[in-house]
């Protein structure tokens, strides 16, 4: 699986687990697992482009959440068929 290493707001390293990557009409998200969680929680962000053109990862409100986390199960399930 693609890990990928970010920084939280304190610069501290936290590394990811790429899960998934996805689109909802014109939008791209991606599903990214903790590494090193004992109890991992799945978190859904949208991919954006910056002002140079390079994809930086966005928050999204509750109700796009809620949309991609249904896509993302959708998603999860056809792939365990």
């Amino acid at each position: 699986m693609e890990r990928h290493l970010f920084y939280d707001e304190l610069g501290n390293p936290i590394e990811f687990i790429v899960k998934a990557k996805f689109s909802i009409d014109e939008d791209d998200y991606v599903a990214l697992l903790p590494a090193d969680e004992i109890e991992p929680y799945i978190y859904i962000l949208k991919i954006q482009l910056d002002e140079e053109g390079q994809e930086v990862l966005a928050g999204i409100d509750d109700d796009e959440l809620k949309e991609a986390q249904e896509v993302y199960e959708e998603l999860m399930k056809s792939n365990l068929q």
